[in-house]
């Protein structure tokens, strides 16, 4: 299957792309390393690890792999601060930001968890289903072509949402959770999160990295769907249903563990045990 002009050009462009982002990202790390000489002059505020993600270990109740893998997914980009009372916490602290290798990882992972899999699976079952992108056909064969190009477009979209840009703009890409407050509350902080993001330093900031991220695998998925329909009109309604995937998974991450709760699901707590070791190194002199 040959590619037009448009693909190949949109080809070189990601060539291109990716190429100056590794030097970007080379020398964002060499300037670090010289601005942390002066630093070290100051003590560094606390900081506290965020509890470990669930492994399917972690459930013990009925399809254990399955469930404890979605569980997994949701958690493997969520964090909050463990809920004690304030005097046990050392003044200052705050959960550790990520490194550039750490947003790396944390990409890698959300790639090939499982869940992903099936998630492209699924999304290459609807494209057979009503036909989308008629240049792969039908059959065993296009389920797969398809398959192929629906996980290599995901791929992209992680890329740059978990770790490009996220990089680039000091921008950390994973949820916080309220965990706490009114249901209308938490479901508003979560529709938020599409919005407003967390900077590596803390503080808030516009959630560029979503909206650049969604923008820029749109933008590269007509290379892996050569037969898609082409315009500005179709690039807004994907990246439209995109954002609001990406929504609607936030206010699950928001309220997962309350979930969990109702359901009776026997997850064992590693949330309290990690929270008491890191507090206690972050409050070691």
């Amino acid at each position: 299957m040959k590619c037009g002009p448009h693909s190949r050009r949109r080809a070189r462009a990601a060539i291109f792309l990716t190429l100056a982002f590794g030097s970007l990202v080379r020398a964002q790390e060499i300037a670090s390393g010289v601005a942390q000489d002066p630093a070290k002059k100051n003590a560094p505020a606390p900081c506290l690890q965020p509890p470990p993600v669930l492994s399917w270990q972690d459930y013990q109740g009925p399809f254990q792999k399955v469930v404890g893998a979605f569980a997994r997914k949701l958690d493997l980009k969520s964090v909050h601060a463990p809920q004690y009372k304030p005097a046990q916490y050392k003044l200052g602290t705050v959960l550790c930001s990520l490194e550039v290798k750490d947003k790396f990882t944390l990409f890698v992972r959300d790639t090939f968890e499982p869940i992903s899999f099936l998630e492209a699976a699924f999304n290459a079952g609807l494209d057979q289903a009503s036909n989308r992108d008629p240049t792969y056909r039908q059959g065993a064969e296009a389920y797969g072509k398809r398959f192929g190009a629906d996980f290599a477009g995901q791929t992209t979209w992680r890329f740059f949402t978990d770790f490009a840009y996220p990089t680039i703009l000091s921008e950390d890409p994973r949820y916080y959770r309220l965990i706490h407050g009114s249901g209308r509350r938490r479901f508003l902080h979560a529709v938020e999160h599409t919005f407003v993001a967390q900077r590596d330093s803390g503080k808030h900031m516009f959630n560029a990295s979503q909206w650049l991220g969604t923008a820029t695998a749109v933008a590269l998925n007509d290379v892996y769907h050569p037969g898609n329909e082409r315009g500005l009109s179709p690039a807004l309604r994907v990246s439209g249903y995109a954002l609001a995937t990406g929504m609607g998974f936030d206010v699950l991450r928001e309220f997962w563990p309350d979930i969990a709760h109702k359901l009776h699901m026997p997850f064992r707590d590693t949330r309290e045990q990690s929270a008491t070791e890191a507090n206690r190194s972050a409050q070691k002199p």
